[in-house]
């Protein structure tokens, strides 16, 4: 299938912003944008389907015009359509390993603050082989640049420069697929990467022991040191193959969520990864991927990894 970028809509106003957003992506990428609609029959349709029309014909009607929409706003961008009579969480998964990437949209809970993750898109997310976005309603054009003079649209002047983009990175187990999606989606920006590493101080009895100097760095400054260099070191290689990339590190003692969702607030997208592991109820999203996806005020990008 044609390279593209995949976004699920349901012709509400969130599935609407990450339609635009997955046409901007697949406009940076060069790839076309598919538009994926899933419906299951019911009884009694949703009160957004009209009385005169069956749940097939809307979804049609609704792809039909998101489709035109799309290709208005972005000229240029190829637009495919897919709308399959299945179960939403089945049906973007299956959309998701034949894409670059999946967009899926979430009601903001608030101007300013982060994201209401419905069952479907938690359990796509948390599922989810490829990586996936997730994005605001309302988000546009503007929330990805700075402000323009004289509050002149960025629509307007193509060059206004992007926000940065940040990326939360645990030394103790990089990826690589992180990593090389955070520097890619800075370098298709033209934008700095900000990468983010927060660490726990060692529990009190551990601190004991790690005071003799053949047992490392104590707690402290020296322990501050010692994380910044496994941030050059994990950083370094990924540096060399991104060099137009301009690369700011933000090494700190704290919780990682709290300091992502704190370093988002001006951002473009931020990049969190999640382990692809089972557990005994099933896929496991991770602490800090939830905590971000609900109070993150920019786009979110969730990256599976080993």
């Amino acid at each position: 299938m044609l390279r593209h970028v995949a976004a699920g809509i349901d012709g509400s106003p969130q599935g609407l912003a990450a339609a635009h957003w997955a046409a901007r992506e697949a406009m940076r990428r060069g790839t076309a944008l598919r538009l994926v609609h899933a419906w299951e029959w019911q009884p009694r349709p949703a009160p957004s389907v009209p009385a005169d029309m069956s749940q097939r014909s809307w979804a049609e009607d609704m792809l039909a015009q998101t489709s035109d929409s799309m290709r208005a706003a972005h000229f240029g961008l190829q637009v495919i359509t897919h709308s399959v009579a299945d179960a939403p969480v089945g049906a973007l998964l299956a959309a998701a390993e034949e894409a670059d990437l999946l967009v899926l949209g979430s009601r903001g809970i608030s101007g300013v603050a982060g994201f209401l993750t419905g069952s479907v898109s938690q359990r796509v997310v948390a599922r989810s082989p490829r990586p996936v976005v997730l994005v605001r309603a309302g988000e546009c054009t503007a929330d990805e640049h700075f402000s323009a003079v004289d509050g002149i649209s960025p629509d307007e002047i193509p060059e206004t420069p992007y926000r940065e983009v940040v990326l939360g990175l645990d030394t103790a187990r990089p990826c690589d697929e992180l990593i090389e999606f955070a520097f890619d989606a800075a370098r298709r920006r033209a934008t700095p990467l900000r990468v983010v590493h927060a660490f726990s101080p060692p529990p009190a009895y551990a601190a004991i022991d790690r005071l003799a100097p053949e047992n490392g760095p104590e707690n402290g400054p020296e322990l501050l040191a010692e994380h910044e260099r496994a941030v050059v070191a994990t950083l370094r290689p990924w540096c060399e193959k991104f060099p137009e990339v301009a690369v700011t590190e933000t090494v700190t003692e704290g919780r990682a969520a709290g300091e992502l969702i704190h370093a988002s607030a001006d951002a473009a997208l931020l990049v969190v990864g999640r382990r692809v592991r089972e557990t005994r109820l099933g896929t496991h999203l991770g602490s800090v991927a939830h905590a971000v996806l609900h109070h993150a005020p920019c786009p979110v990008a969730v990256v599976a990894h080993d």
